[in-house]
């Protein structure tokens, strides 16, 4: 299998080598563990990838405090 060299921060290899399942477990097997954790789909069909990295953005938006809530819209747009 061809590899490929990617830069990461030394700050997300420690928050991968916190999720090693094992000691001797590859970066490549973490981040594949990771990207199956993303759901496919629903009843309704297959998500695109571009709709499975929204979900993502989506969460962390989430954990980081970067969303309203409803009432806070409606406050904004009038309503």
């Amino acid at each position: 299998m061809p590899y490929t060299t990617i830069q990461i921060s030394k700050s997300t290899r420690e928050k991968l080598n916190k999720l090693r399942p094992y000691k001797r477990a590859t970066y490549d097997e973490i981040i594949d563990t990771l990207v199956d954790l993303i759901p496919e789909g629903d009843e309704e069909g297959e998500y695109t990838d571009d709709f499975r990295a929204s979900l993502l953005r989506s969460l962390l938006d989430i954990k980081n405090g970067r969303t309203y809530t409803a009432s806070e819209v409606k406050k904004k747009l009038g309503l």
